[in-house]
């Protein structure tokens, strides 16, 4: 197997970044792939524009047999002929806890999602086995960081534009938020851990903490005091639908504000016992806070 190339699928993702990033300094040879076209001033990175429309790519030889996707874990069926025409030998790919923390939420879309991540998950463990490829699925928690993710990222833009945060009931719901860079470590890693091989991982930060404690870490990463005002169900039901009329905030849904009070903890001590991998706590730095937060 060729240890020193490898497929990265989602390169222009928050995550796939950071792969990049670390990749490069580790000097290894990637080929990037995106829907989009794109250039690179380094020698290491071969960008690849995927074109869904175009046949089959030309046999490579010399194509990586490691690959990575941290594209949408549905995706990635599109691609099963891409890997198998470059001689995919062995695939990370990230899929979600919301595999299970979604099933039985109170919004119908997050069902949807949760069931389409546990069929990706099943029709890739197939695939996979058919044609002797080996697999490590990951799930991370919460992925924050760099001021681009949906998530921590958010939640500040909403502080800075409206100067408080809206919590339902006590928001003691726990959370284990993981740093995108300590994700694209966990990929590396399993990608390199060779004798490890068709697993599935939960992928947690390293610090465990209440829903309304990781909101007054925002609050105090922007230097402003934590202001919350608690609101009940059906007023959230309210605000959310008015919000909703914004763009940034299409996505957000009243069962968000219920998961408030969930735990949403996973156990993911064999994934650091196998990788040797050891994630961060919850630390915002000011390179995890949204770039336009001095324009809002």
């Amino acid at each position: 197997m060729r240890h020193n190339h490898v497929g990265l699928l989602g390169a222009t993702s928050l995550v796939g970044s950071c792969i990049l990033q670390q990749l490069v300094s580790e000097q290894w040879q990637i080929t990037a792939f995106s829907r989009k076209p794109m250039e690179s001033n380094r020698k290491q990175i071969n960008w690849v524009q995927l074109n869904q429309t175009s046949a089959k790519p030309v046999q490579n030889k010399y194509g990586p047999a490691l690959w990575i996707c941290v594209a949408p874990i549905w995706t990635l069926p599109e691609h099963f002929s891409l890997l198998l025409t470059h001689g995919a030998q062995r695939i990370v790919i990230l899929s979600s806890t919301s595999r299970f923390s979604k099933t039985a939420s109170s919004d119908s879309g997050e069902q949807a999602i949760a069931q389409r991540l546990a069929d990706a998950e099943e029709t890739i463990e197939i695939w996979a086995k058919e044609n002797g490829i080996e697999w490590i699925i990951l799930r991370p928690t919460l992925i924050y960081g760099l001021g681009s993710d949906k998530n921590i990222s958010e939640i500040a833009r909403f502080i800075i534009r409206f100067g408080f945060f809206p919590l339902l009931g006590p928001a003691n719901g726990l959370r284990q938020p993981i740093h995108a860079k300590d994700v694209a470590t966990a990929c590396i890693l399993a990608l390199n851990t060779l004798n490890i091989k068709n697993r599935t991982y939960n992928l947690t930060g390293g610090e465990t903490l209440t829903y309304q404690e990781m909101i007054n870490r925002v609050f105090s990463a922007l230097n402003k005091k934590p202001h919350f005002i608690r609101i009940p169900r059906w007023l959230f039901q309210l605000t959310i639908s008015v919000l909703n009329w914004l763009p940034r905030y299409r996505h957000w849904t009243t069962a968000m504000a219920e998961r408030m009070n969930r735990n949403l903890v996973f156990d993911s001590i064999n994934l650091q016992l196998d990788l040797r991998f050891q994630p961060g706590s919850f630390i915002l730095s000011k390179a995890d806070l949204p770039l336009e937060q001095n324009r809002i």
